[in-house]
């Protein structure tokens, strides 16, 4: 799963962006599909399953500890568990590719599990630190043995019975938390997970959903997640609902090209991860929601944007975890916003598949944005819906979201912008080329 051969690409501005997109399904819900169904007992059918290659390194991973996982002609994918406790030691390292999430909801699974494994990955996810999961994992009895920095490759050696531990985010992470309620799932008694922000719940639901005895409380400190342990899950049928970060793409594409006017079809609209559509209406954008619905215990609706003059605002620190993955993107609406946008409190943006305040400030600068870099997040100083300069070739630095989101600047500048490599997007948005010239008319 490495991106060897670099794999450029140019985008002058296009027209107005036109049609109906269905994005790829939610990366979050289809990892833990995969992960929650080898572990039940019986065949679980999913729909909808992104087929990104992040999420195949999970579904590689669950097969190589003994779940039965196959795609059917059918486009539905069905996974035979194993049941909770009964994951086989791998025969050999399992590798993430660049699968952050992959790896540390993979590590809570393992931890509470009498079996070693190793995990490797590329060269992006190796040079990301994996300490805020090791630490309460290793609360838990696991024995982990990381890189340097508490990098990959990394060994873990799981304790079964594990220790319940009652555990604090220090930091708002889903996956932190993802990982300590996996690990709790096969460990005696009640695992906590004291929550002080709340993030994604995608986990809660879809344990819940599988028959696990999980409840969520408000405490003094936060949400209070409790999950007994020696769960037995109960087989399902998942339909994924589309992505709402992959959404964002288009949603801010739309926003910026004048004329342009679209629905993007099925996306989840969990509030846990839509704070990229309340950042975006807080500007002025015009995103309204038809045919709202629950799909699979999670709220769904198509989305309809059309272009209209964005103004500058104080993003909302409070937002942030309801829209990490998106500020990439929202930066790009902010570069082309009236006035001086300020997005801060993301700090969790510094350890994803790249430092994504870093490479966005660099990007930005280098097609004629003037930026200011906190350690947080930034300062963007918009053109007031005017064509960016343009005229520069990024370092994509094998994250597929600043790929895409400097992708979509691009079709707001004046002079061609290239992305020096385009191929690590295959990760979660594998037709995300093919869909851009259909909406543009290329």
């Amino acid at each position: 799963m490495s991106h060897a051969a670099p794999r450029p690409f140019t985008l002058s501005a296009r027209g107005p962006l036109r049609g109906i997109v269905t994005v790829p399904g939610d990366k979050s819900i289809s990892h833990r599909s995969l992960m929650f169904s080898a572990l039940a007992v019986g065949e679980s059918r999913i729909e909808g399953l992104l087929e990104g290659e992040d999420v195949l390194a999970t579904a590689a991973a669950m097969r190589a500890m003994g779940a039965e996982v196959a795609r059917g002609a059918d486009g539905v994918w069905r996974v035979h568990g194993v049941g909770v406790g009964g994951l086989l030691q791998p025969a050999q390292a399992l590798d993430m590719g660049n699968s952050g999430t992959s790896t540390r909801l993979l590590m809570g699974l393992v931890a509470s599990h009498p079996i070693t494994a190793t995990f490797i990955g590329d060269a992006s996810l190796s040079s990301r630190p994996m300490g805020r999961v090791i630490e309460p994992l290793s609360r838990m009895g696991a024995d982990i043995t990381a890189s340097p920095g508490g990098k990959l490759p990394l060994m873990l050696r799981g304790l079964c019975p594990a220790i319940p531990i009652e555990y604090t985010l220090p930091v708002a992470s889903a996956q932190v938390k993802s990982a300590v309620l996996l690990a709790g799932l096969n460990t005696p008694g009640i695992t906590r997970v004291i929550e002080p922000v709340p993030t994604r719940d995608h986990s809660e639901r879809m344990l819940r959903g599988f028959g696990a005895e999980l409840t969520v409380e408000d405490g003094p400190n936060g949400r209070i997640i409790s999950i007994t342990g020696e769960a037995e899950l109960k087989p399902q049928h998942i339909v994924v609902p589309g992505d709402p970060s992959s959404a964002g793409f288009w949603m801010v594409a739309a926003s910026i090209v004048p004329g342009s006017e679209i629905t993007i079809a099925n996306v989840c609209m969990n509030p846990t991860r839509t704070g990229l559509i309340q950042a975006l209406r807080m500007m002025g954008a015009d995103i309204s929601e038809a045919q709202p619905r629950i799909v699979g215990g999670e709220p769904v609706a198509d989305l309809i944007v059309r272009h209209a003059p964005l103004k500058a605002i104080e993003v909302p620190p409070e937002l942030a975890p309801s829209m990490i993955d998106e500020y990439p993107v929202l930066f790009v609406a902010a570069a082309l916003a009236e006035g001086r946008t300020v997005a801060r409190g993301a700090h969790e943006l510094r350890v994803k598949e790249s430092d994504r305040i870093a490479a966005m400030a660099t990007a930005l600068t280098a097609i004629g944005v003037t930026v200011e870099e906190f350690e947080d997040g930034l300062a963007i100083q918009g053109s007031g819906g005017e064509p960016l300069q343009g005229g520069a070739t990024i370092a994509s630095l094998l994250d597929h979201r600043i790929a895409m989101s400097m992708t979509i600047a691009g079709l707001a500048s004046t002079t061609p912008v290239t992305i020096d490599h385009v191929a690590p997007v295959a990760t979660s948005y594998p037709n995300f080329f093919q869909m851009l010239d259909a909406l543009t008319g290329a």
